[in-house]
């Protein structure tokens, strides 16, 4: 029997396209091979998604992992499962972190603090994204609270311990929507009109304003800082998007597994960041799939840093 061949050549041509696609969507990855035995990392958020993903990377390299987290049935599955690879089972530590609280951010550092003499690198990972309007804990808009006050405040609640143990890195989880943002100093919470989208902007560039006013603060003191762009990632982060509903992830599968990462993938910059020995004593700068990207215009305003930092430390009480 003859097989036509017309067919095959463009059946096998689309799965290589395919596949080409695949692995250009699947973003950079991190090379670097730099063991972290006797390092301590923390790191936001790591109960599930690409925060996860960044526990189990840089427990294999040897490095004693904290995992904050708020839900504390998952933080227990992640422990678990971040124990599984940890060359030391007992250097995997879990405590509660409700970033929408500034109590239980204060209360988690108060832990932190008592039971590590050391922390070499702080991973602001957690966050949420495009949620409805409603108000954390402190009266703070859901976003701007969790995504960026409460890391501001535990950064600063650790910050003497860091520098302490410098050479010491910080890594905060922006996201290239922060080119949707603009810091609107006047109604910061959104009370006067609120959009999910434009509040999620604005809390991914106070991440990136902060993690710049954050390594001038601290040139000098061997503690670098870096902002991430981690891509379009599939994790749960995405739960209040109308694409999460389960008759959309069934009809656009074939789209979502095309275009998305994996939150191993998307957990790429931020090991590369915590971990690469060409970012040694660079700071303040902005990364995605692994490589150096400029931010937008207003995330480069030092003026708007300055004023986010001030702003913010009477926010949360410093």
């Amino acid at each position: 029997m003859v097989v036509p061949l017309i067919p095959i050549c463009i059946a096998g041509g689309g799965a290589a396209a395919v596949l080409l696609i695949k692995c250009y969507t699947g973003g950079g990855i991190c090379r670097s091979t730099a063991r972290l035995d006797g390092k301590t990392v923390v790191i936001t958020g790591a109960n599930t998604g690409i925060g996860k993903e960044t526990a189990i990377d840089l427990a294999k390299r040897g490095a004693r992992v904290i995992l904050a987290c708020r839900d504390m049935k998952k933080g227990q599955q992640a422990l678990e499962e971040v124990s599984n690879v940890s060359e030391s089972p007992n250097s995997v530590v879990l405590h509660h972190l409700d970033l929408a609280s500034l109590k239980s951010v204060r209360k988690c550092a108060d832990e932190i603090l008592k039971k590590e003499e050391k922390i070499d690198i702080l991973i602001n990972n957690a966050g949420v994204m495009m949620c409805p309007y409603t108000k954390t804990e402190d009266g703070f808009e859901m976003q701007f609270g969790t995504n960026h006050l409460g890391h501001f405040l535990l950064t600063n609640l650790l910050l003497d311990r860091i520098k302490a143990s410098a050479p010491s890195r910080i890594v905060n989880v922006a996201s290239r929507a922060h080119e949707m943002g603009e810091m609107n100093f006047a109604d910061l919470m959104g009370e006067k009109g609120y959009s999910s989208v434009k509040a999620y902007g604005q809390s991914k560039l106070a991440n990136i304003l902060f993690t710049r006013e954050l390594a001038r603060r601290l040139e000098g003191c061997g503690v670098s800082t870096y902002a991430v762009h981690p891509g379009a990632v599939k994790t749960e982060l995405g739960r209040h998007l109308f694409l999460s509903h389960p008759i959309f992830e069934y009809l656009l599968f074939p789209v979502i597994w095309l275009l998305l990462k994996t939150p191993k993938q998307g957990a790429q910059t931020s090991i590369y960041c915590s971990v690469a020995e060409e970012l040694d004593g660079i700071s303040g700068k902005y990364y995605s799939d692994c490589a150096e990207l400029e931010p937008s215009r207003r995330a480069q305003n030092e003026d708007d840093a300055k004023k986010l930092w001030e702003i913010s430390e009477k926010l949360v009480g410093l």
